[in-house]
């Protein structure tokens, strides 16, 4: 199996400026950039109200807000595994450059490469300011029969697991067909439509084990236990999840970096007219990530601040399409899963 579909993860380093032709050729209103933004940042998030995304954008506003001199407003629309929102925001919100998306790019990513909507990245829309990385794990409720990785691969090579996932489109899922691959376990994906509603199911024992992004999981380590992890090098959170393994570790398997990085994204069209605010956007939103206001909006949630990584329009653009290239090798047994999300 390849491991080099993802882009490593510290290789997302570098910027993608505008380019000089762009710069010197887009029409530019020096009044307008006094006044942008000139009301507040509508922002569309295509998961449900009060899950990671949700907490994670809210933190950030906390410091991008003052830095723009503006507030952010926010509307969930859940479904179709983020479809619904993305088909939303590209068709039916103005394109001005006061609406905004905050995705899940990896999810996103693998559900607009599975079913292949009629809007087209990155013509419609752009990411430009990642900000967080999060790996993806496999997980077990506290109370569960099952402790350890070995445990779950060796129950799954005599019968199917439940695995409670968000949704069929996401890298955790991706993990879970290639770890059935690699050692002929096989996994049942049950999409639970949002973080909360697979904790639960994981919880009530109506899944046998849940695979999600582990921040999340960490959170509420007091009741899940991490048992193993999708990423070929490091742990990077071995004290806060008991020292969970890697899962090629374990298994002597070559899966790839499976992880998710939300993002920022505007619409296309108004970044190329408009190169100086957008570049405003990149700027400041680069300044948010650094600021500790950000930090300490982030941990205020529970989650550890060291998941948290910057990257700009061109690490964004290689994580996408690297996703993209990776849905290829899975897209059978991706689209082949029903469920509930």
């Amino acid at each position: 199996m390849t491991s080099k579909l993802l882009m490593p993860r510290r290789a997302f380093c570098g910027g993608l400026a505008a380019s000089a032709a762009l710069l010197a050729s887009a029409p530019f209103d020096r009044a307008s950039a006094q006044n942008y933004p000139g009301r507040r940042m509508s922002v569309v998030i295509p998961t449900g109200q009060g899950g990671g995304a949700e907490r994670l954008a809210r933190a950030f506003d906390d410091a991008w807000g003052p830095l723009l001199k503006t507030q952010f407003e926010y509307n969930f629309f859940p479904g179709a595994a983020g479809q619904i929102g993305y088909e939303l925001y590209v068709k039916r919100r103005p394109k001005d450059g006061h609406n905004l998306l905050f995705g899940n790019m990896g999810p996103e990513m693998i559900m607009y490469a599975t079913q292949k909507p009629d809007y087209n990245f990155p013509r419609d829309f752009i990411y430009f300011s990642m900000v967080d990385i999060d790996d993806s794990i496999v997980f077990a409720s506290r109370t569960s029969p099952y402790k350890t990785i070995e445990q779950v691969v060796d129950a799954a090579k005599k019968r199917p697991l439940n695995v409670a996932v968000s949704r069929i489109p996401h890298p955790c899922s991706i993990g879970l067909l290639a770890l059935g691959e690699a050692t002929k376990s096989r996994y049942n994906l049950v999409p639970y439509g949002g973080g909360n509603p697979t904790y639960i199911a994981v919880l009530n024992g109506e899944a046998d084990i849940g695979a999600l992004p582990m921040t999340g999981v960490l959170t509420l380590s007091e009741k899940f236990k991490v048992l193993g992890v999708f990423n070929r090098t490091k742990n990077q959170f071995a004290e806060l999840s008991d020292n969970a393994p890697l899962i090629n570790k374990v298994f002597g398997t070559d899966i790839p970096d499976l992880y998710s990085a939300r993002a920022w994204a505007v619409h296309t069209e108004w970044a190329d007219k408009n190169p100086k605010l957008f570049e405003l956007l990149e700027r400041t939103s680069k300044q948010a990530h650094e600021s500790p206001v950000f930090k300490a909006a982030y941990e205020r949630t529970g989650a550890p601040s060291n998941a948290l990584f910057y990257g700009d329009r061109e690490a964004c653009t290689k994580y996408a399409l690297g996703t993209i290239e990776l849905t290829k090798r899975y897209e059978a047994a991706l689209t082949a899963k029903k469920g509930r999300g």
